[in-house]
Formats: C-alpha cells, sequence, structure tokens
C-alpha cells in the first residue's frame, strides 16, 4: 500500500490558497502534508497579525478539518519560512500541542518507516527580516543580500550565533550519522544552482557587480549530493519553476522538488513516498 503525501509552500497567508488545499485534503485523504515554510501572512514584518492569523483562522480551520475527517485526518509536518516571525513559534508550538500538526523544524520525526527531518533557515537575502536567516558555507554574502547580522529579528537572538553559524553546520548536526535512504527532508531554501532556485535577476547588477541568478543554498546542495535523502522538498524561489520550465529536480539520486509558485493558483504537489518519481504538480 502506497503511502499518498502532498506538498505546498508559500501560501503567504492567503486564504483563498488554504481553501483549496483543505478542499484538496478532504477529497484525497492523504496520509501526510508537508507544508514549507512562508506560511504566514506579512513579508518583511513579526506583527500580531501573524500570530492572529495562526490562531483565528488556521488553527480553526485545522480542528474543523480534523472533526470531519476523524482517523483520516493526516499527519501534517510543517517549517517556517524567512517571511515569517520566528515570534510565531510560540502558536506554532501550541498548535502542535493541539495535536494538529507537528513542527518539524531542526527536529527528526519519525512517520513509519520513514524519517522526517526539517530546517528552515535560508542563505542570505536583500530582506529584512532575519529570523530565518544564516550564513551558507562561509561568512560571504552575495552583492545586493544583507547579512543575517543586519536587518532585525522578532524575537531575541543570540549575537555569536547570527555572527558565526552557517546552514552547512547546522545541517551536519541535524543528520549526523543517520541513514537517510528513507529520509524526507523538509527545507524551505532550495539547492543551488539546479531548476528549483532561479530567481529573475538576469542582467541585473549591484554596484557593478552582477548578481547571480541561483539563489539557492550551497551547504543544502552539497548536504544533498553527499547524504543522498531520499527526498527534498523546497519553496523560497516563487518564479524558478516558471524560468526553468521544471517545479523537480534529481541530484544523485535524490529526488528534489520545490511547490512555490508565482501565479495566483495554489501549487500542490501529490506523491507516494513509495514511488516519488511518479509526483505530479497540479495549480489550483
Amino acid at each position: 500500500m502506497e503511502t499518498q503525501c502532498l506538498f505546498v509552500s508559500d501560501l503567504h497567508g492567503k486564504e483563498n490558497r488554504y481553501r483549496k488545499l483543505f478542499t484538496v485534503i478532504r477529497e484525497r485523504k492523504p496520509a501526510c502534508v508537508f507544508l514549507g515554510g512562508d506560511i504566514l501572512p506579512g513579508a518583511m514584518t513579526a506583527t500580531g497579525s501573524q500570530s492572529d492569523f495562526l490562531t483565528d483562522y488556521i488553527a480553526g480551520e485545522l480542528r474543523s478539518l480534523k472533526s470531519e475527517l476523524g482517523r483520516q485526518y493526516p499527519r501534517i509536518f510543517m517549517i517556517l519560512g524567512n517571511d515569517d516571525g520566528a515570534r510565531a513559534e510560540e502558536e506554532v508550538l501550541l498548535i502542535a500541542q493541539a495535536g494538529l500538526w507537528e513542527y518539524a523544524h531542526n527536529r527528526k520525526l519519525i512517520f513509519g518507516e520513514y524519517s522526517v527531518f526539517g530546517y528552515s533557515y535560508v542563505p542570505p537575502t536583500p530582506f529584512l527580516l532575519k529570523d530565518w536567516e544564516r550564513y551558507d558555507v562561509s561568512r560571504y554574502v552575495d552583492p545586493g543580500c544583507l547579512s543575517p547580522e543586519e536587518g532585525f529579528v522578532s524575537i531575541p537572538a543570540d549575537d555569536y550565533e547570527r555572527r558565526w553559524s552557517t546552514i552547512q553546520v547546522d545541517l551536519e548536526r541535524l543528520a549526523e550519522n543517520e541513514d537517510l535512504s528513507k529520509a524526507v527532508f523538509l527545507f524551505h531554501s532550495p539547492p543551488y544552482n539546479t531548476k528549483l532556485d532561479r530567481a529573475a535577476l538576469d542582467g541585473k547588477s549591484v554596484d557593478h557587480a552582477p548578481l547571480d541568478p541561483h539563489v539557492g543554498s550551497i551547504a543544502i546542495q552539497r548536504f544533498i549530493e553527499s547524504r543522498q535523502p531520499l527526498l527534498t522538498l523546497h519553496g523560497h524561489i516563487h518564479e524558478s519553476a516558471r524560468l526553468t520550465g521544471s517545479w523537480q529536480d534529481k541530484i544523485g539520486n535524490t529526488f528534489c522538488m520545490n511547490a512555490s509558485h508565482d501565479g495566483s493558483e495554489l501549487s500542490v504537489i501529490s506523491f507516494s513516498l513509495e514511488a516519488v518519481s511518479s509526483a505530479r504538480r497540479d495549480l489550483l
């Protein structure tokens, strides 16, 4: 029997997309759902509106869905993204305590014979909110971007951690010596130089320095190359699928998928864990 899953990312608090997602869950009754970050409204801010959206809208809708589906209610694995203020973690954890979803960031969760790892951080961006930004493999910052030490954070953050932590070291600690042959990694950032991380930066420069249109994580790319998990799920770069013509890629034996979308539709990727090569994307 195959384990049917749904993956969405970068809903950015748009209720029309959430309504479509809840309808798809009701109709297809998947075993699990992955939410890949940037789930809340309000880019570049960490105001109370994000917390209100979690408690007043998402939690209420999930309770109704769980009441309706009963034992067919899916496991929901979620992380936050770089537009989601870390201040919202408190509400995220309360929703998790209520049994409505499972917070995966920087954790390993067990799902039958599979393991699920979550990781929210992205390499430095031009944006001001820095709750979920890390240096990638070194303290280098691309032209036009602000370091994790600049901008602002929505909750107090350790200065040493902001200055010296890297995605590369985080992933080494998260995965340790695990066998990842049946592991799913729920990332917000896509891997660097793939079909999943292409931004609309062609011909653009900052202070005469040309911008790299590939804006994913080198650390995530190297991690996938060396550790070869079964599947990695990504978001963050909305226009990538349109620019490259593909929402999926493969690194070695690892299947990689990006569910973010720059149109008005909801992008839903459907797959079974036993046959990830047969995944499909629907724009609803």
